[in-house]
């Protein structure tokens, strides 16, 4: 099992939590990037650097992504095409993607889309604040446990 982030738009204190957490766990977590990121110093920790350009980083998760992962991303697009795989995911603010809801997910995403393009204007995520961490902090522990445990 690896646990995948979505590390170009992956808040930094979710990050964090991630790092902790893998090497709580002893488990592999590879941060994807069109940048060099900083990560501490750990056996678990992994930054692959992809070109820039659209969607690189969410084609090069998809493409590696295996049964049993967990990503990390508010992609809504990436989180369909993981679960598909086979894999779970969890966005920075707690909220989990799974067979269950992803559909539903991507077909609102694609509506609010398709009303963006015609003109409705609308605002994008609220900022990232401590009760996203820590609701973000709790699913993630949750998920863990109920996968490895």
């Amino acid at each position: 099992m690896r646990i995948w982030i979505d590390a170009d738009a992956c808040p930094r204190a979710a990050k964090d939590m991630v790092y902790r957490t893998a090497d709580r766990w002893g488990i592999e977590a590879v941060l994807v990037a069109n940048t060099h990121m900083r990560t501490p110093q750990s056996d678990f920790i992994t930054v692959i650097v992809v070109g820039k350009g659209f969607d690189v980083a969410d084609n090069y998760i998809a493409d590696n992504v295996e049964k049993g992962d967990l990503v990390i991303t508010a992609d809504i697009p990436l989180a369909a095409r993981i679960v598909d795989a086979g894999a779970l995911g969890l966005d920075p603010r707690g909220q989990l993607f799974d067979e269950d809801n992803v559909k539903q997910k991507l077909a609102t995403r694609n509506l609010l889309a398709q009303l963006r393009d015609q003109g409705m204007t609308g605002g994008g995520p609220p900022p990232y604040k401590p009760k996203d961490q820590n609701k973000f902090a709790s699913a993630l522990d949750a998920l863990l446990t109920k996968m490895l445990c």
